[in-house]
C-alpha cells in the first residue's frame, strides 16, 4: 500500500475523523466508499484507467486492513484460546 507524506495526511485526517464519528454500520462504510470514489471520479472523468484506479484502491485497503488490523487480532485470539 503506497503510504503518502504527513503533510498530504493532514489534507484528509480532518475529515476521514468527522466521517468515522458518524459511520454506525457495515452499510453506511460501503456507501462511503462508494461514494467516495464516484465523487473522484465525477471530478477526474470516467475512463477505463480512473475507474480500475479506485478499484484497486480499495482492493489493496482492504489487503493492508487485513494484514495490518485482522491478522494481529486472530493472532492474539490463537494466543489466548489456542489454534485450530
Amino acid at each position: 500500500m503506497p503510504y503518502i507524506s504527513a503533510d498530504r495526511r493532514q489534507a484528509f485526517d480532518q475529515a476521514l475523523e468527522m466521517l468515522a464519528l458518524e459511520v454506525r454500520d457495515q452499510g453506511e462504510l460501503n456507501y462511503c466508499i462508494f461514494k467516495l470514489s464516484r465523487l473522484i471520479i465525477d471530478r477526474i472523468g470516467e475512463s477505463y484507467a480512473n475507474l480500475s484506479m479506485c478499484s484497486s484502491a480499495m482492493e489493496h485497503a482492504k489487503l493492508e486492513w487485513y494484514r495490518k488490523a485482522l491478522v494481529p487480532y486472530e493472532e492474539k485470539k490463537i494466543q489466548e484460546n489456542g489454534g485450530i
